[in-house]
């Protein structure tokens, strides 16, 4: 596979892309996970979702 003479600026242009996707995906990973120990630190204290609520005020 000859690449021409952009060889290096395509191979670098992959690893920045493969770079920033894995940074993306490890800081969903990370705020997903401290926002679900706000979530369970928050129903410990007795806080509850309203939206487990919200189905009891509506008439059928």
């Amino acid at each position: 596979m000859d690449l021409g003479p952009h060889a290096t600026f395509i191979l670098a242009s992959y690893g920045v892309f493969v770079l920033v996707l894995a940074a993306l995906t490890a800081w969903l990973v990370y705020d997903g996970a401290q926002q679900k120990r706000l979530l369970d630190d928050l129903e410990a204290r007795g806080t509850r979702r309203r939206s487990r609520s919200a189905g009891k005020d509506i008439q059928p």
